[in-house]
This record gives structure tokens, sequence and C-alpha cells, in this order.
């Protein structure tokens, strides 16, 4: 990062971002949860969260249901 300084904007623009938002969503807080077990599984749900809300916002719902559908055989 020292040679190139540049890195690091992208970095923040595009990592940080969705760490930002998930930390946004939990209020500035702690984790709900004791023991690294549990906080891990609070933080994967807030990443699934995260992800199904990117998701429906590029695809739209209709698209993300008919998507699932079809890998499903449903």
């Amino acid at each position: 990062m020292i040679h190139n300084p540049d890195k690091m904007n992208i970095r923040r623009s595009t990592v940080e971002h969705s760490f930002g938002t998930i930390k946004s969503w939990m209020g500035h807080t702690h984790f709900k949860m004791k023991t690294l077990p549990r906080v891990s599984t609070e933080m994967s749900l807030h990443v699934l969260a995260y992800n199904l809300k990117r998701v429906i916002s590029i695809m739209g719902v209709e698209n993300l249901q008919a998507a699932i559908a079809s890998n499903h055989g449903m």
C-alpha cells in the first residue's frame, strides 16, 4: 500500500463498504451472541442477509425466484 496508495481507495470502496453496511444493520454495536461458534453463526446470517439484499436489488425478486426455480427443478 505504501508504494501504490491508490489501491487503498479501491479497497475502501469495495470491501469496506459491505462491512460498514453490515455494521450499520447491527446498530454499530457488538455481537448479540457470545462464544466464537455463535458469533460466527450470527455473522454468517448478517452476510447472508446482505448478499440476498444485493442480489434482489441487482436481479429483482422475480428473476431471483426464476433462477432458484430453474436450479432446483421446481
